[in-house]
C-alpha cells in the first residue's frame, strides 16, 4: 500500500544511513586516535584492564629511574673505593721500604701524610646526589648504615609491593665520623691487624715519624704494616660487594626494561586499532553512506510520483 503519511521505504533508508554513518564515524574514531578502545564505553573490560596496566608501566618508568640513581651512587663508591686502593697499597709500599734500618722516616711520614689526606678527600668526596656510602656520620639523626635501591614494582590480586635492593654499608664505610663506630680507614686496629676495642693505630693516622731503629719501633712498624695491609683487603671486599650490587642492579634495569615493553606489547593488543582492517572498513562504510543516501533519496520521491496519478 502507498500511503502519503507513511513512508516505510523512506524509514527504512533512513534507519539504515543513521547505522552506517554511526559506524563510520566509529571507524573514524579508531583511525584518528589509533585506538579501538579509547574509553570505556568502548570495552568497559578492555578499558580497565588496560588503565591499570598503563599505570603500573608508569610506576615502573620510575623504578627504571631509581635503578639509574641507584647505579650512579653504587659507580660513585666503587670507583672511589677502587681508586683508593691505590693510595693505601702505596702507603703499604712506603711503610716496607721505612722497615729497612737507616732509612729518613719522618720524611717518609711526609709522604705518608699527603697520601692520608688524599684519602679522606676521595671519601668525602666520593658522593652522588647528596648519598655518600663511604664518609658517613652514624650518630647522626637518620642515619640508617643499610641502604636500598628501589628494584620493582608489584601487582598482586589485592595489592601492590615495591621490591628493594639492600647494602649494608658497616662493611664498606672507610670513614666514621662518629667516635663509636669505625670505618675502614679510621678504625683503631690492633697487632693482629684487627679493628678492635684494643686498636692502638688506625690507617688513616699512623705516624712513623719518631720510630727509631730498636726492637719495639720495628715491631710497631711492622703492626701498622699489617694494619693497612688488612685494611687493603677489607677495601678489595668493599670493592667487590659494590661492583657485585652493580652487577645486580643492571640486571635488573634490563629486566625492567624488558617488562615494560611487554606491558606497552600487551596493553597494544588490548586497545590499539588495527589501521589495515579499519582503513578497508573506511572505504566500505564511505560507499555504504553513499549508496544509504541515494536510497533514502529515491524513497522520497515515490511520494511525488503519487500527484502525478491527479493530473
Amino acid at each position: 500500500m502507498t500511503s502519503l503519511l507513511t513512508n516505510n521505504a523512506a524509514m527504512t533508508a533512513l534507519q539504515t544511513l543513521t547505522q552506517t554513518n554511526k559506524s563510520l564515524e566509529m571507524t573514524q574514531n579508531r583511525i584518528s586516535t589509533g585506538q579501538r578502545v579509547a574509553s570505556a564505553s568502548d570495552n568497559a573490560a578492555y578499558w580497565s584492564i588496560a588503565t591499570t596496566m598503563r599505570s603500573d608501566r608508569s610506576s615502573l618508568s620510575t623504578v627504571q629511574d631509581a635503578l639509574g640513581l641507584g647505579s650512579g651512587v653504587i659507580d660513585t663508591a666503587y670507583s672511589t673505593v677502587n681508586n683508593a686502593l691505590k693510595v693505601v697499597d702505596q702507603i703499604k709500599t712506603k711503610l716496607v721500604a721505612a722497615r729497612q734500618p737507616g732509612v729518613d722516616r719522618s720524611k717518609v711520614q711526609s709522604e705518608i701524610s699527603e697520601l692520608q689526606k688524599t684519602l679522606q678527600g676521595m671519601a668525602d668526596a666520593g658522593s652522588f646526589s647528596g648519598e655518600n656510602w663511604l664518609s658517613v656520620d652514624s650518630s647522626a639523626t637518620g642515619y640508617n648504615a643499610t641502604k636500598t635501591i628501589v628494584a620493582s614494582f608489584t601487582r598482586s590480586s589485592s595489592s601492590v609491593s615495591i621490591g628493594t635492593i639492600s647494602v649494608d654499608t658497616t662493611t664498606t664505610k672507610l670513614y666514621d665520623a662518629n667516635a663509636a663506630a669505625d670505618g675502614i680507614l679510621d678504625g683503631s686496629r690492633d697487632a693482629t691487624g684487627a679493628v678492635s676495642a684494643s686498636g692502638t693505630f688506625t690507617v688513616s693516622s699512623l705516624d712513623i715519624s719518631t720510630l727509631t731503629d730498636s726492637a719495639t719501633d720495628l715491631t710497631t712498624l711492622e703492626n701498622y704494616i699489617t694494619g693497612v695491609d688488612k685494611a687493603f683487603g677489607e677495601m678489595t671486599s668493599s670493592a667487590a660487594t659494590l661492583g657485585a650490587v652493580k652487577a645486580r642492579i643492571d640486571i635488573q634495569k634490563d629486566f625492567v626494561k624488558s617488562l615494560m615493553d611487554a606491558i606497552d606489547t600487551g596493553v597494544g593488543q588490548l586497545v590499539d586499532a588495527d589501521m589495515n582492517e579499519e582503513s578497508t572498513k573506511l572505504q566500505a562504510l564511505q560507499v555504504q553512506a553513499q549508496l544509504g543516501v541515494q536510497a533514502l533519496s529515491i524513497a522520497n520521491q515515490s511520494s511525488q510520483n503519487i500527484l502525478s496519478l491527479f493530473r
